[in-house]
């Protein structure tokens, strides 16, 4: 009978943590290697999160901004600053002028972007109020961003990890 008891107890467990894990718990943004697919950082994320990258334009040695909103899957890129114009950036946009900088909201819904994070550009990646050095936790190589789901469980045990 003990045996018994045991069993039941056991594959009732296994099966509340498989039905906890299969549901959805909502998303997070991932930084993972570009060629590996090892994920540098996860962070939680929600419709309507602000992500950015800042960085130095490796020519022009000014700062650019590109921010993005999370949009269900997506990154909906919002909003671009830069302090001049060079190479790679929007020369022929509908630009305004902003506390010295120039500001344009440019076309764009992406799964996924791609960055290769360098010491000269510097890059860094804001979520959440929170600034992440892409150049040091990623040792300068190649990432993908991008949003994906996570489910009830690993939501529910996200506290455990710090």
């Amino acid at each position: 009978m003990r045996r018994r008891y045991v069993a039941i107890t056991a594959l009732v467990a296994l099966l509340l943590i498989g039905s906890a894990a299969a549901l959805p718990g909502g998303r997070v943004l991932v930084v993972e290697d570009a060629q590996t697919g090892d994920a540098y950082l996860q962070v939680p994320v929600e419709d309507g999160t602000v992500v950015a990258l800042e960085y130095t334009h490796s020519v022009e040695k000014t700062r650019v901004y590109d921010e993005y909103t999370v949009r269900g899957d997506h990154l909906e890129m919002t909003r671009m600053e830069f302090e001049s114009f060079g190479w790679g950036l929007p020369s022929g946009a509908n630009v305004t002028r902003e506390d010295g900088v120039y500001v344009f909201d440019p076309p764009g819904n992406y799964t996924r972007i791609t960055v290769a994070p360098g010491e000269i550009a510097g890059h860094k990646l804001h979520v959440n109020g929170e600034t992440y050095d892409l150049v040091a936790q990623t040792n300068e190589r190649s990432v993908t961003i991008h949003v994906a789901r996570r489910s009830a469980f690993d939501a529910a045990t996200d506290h455990l990890d710090t």
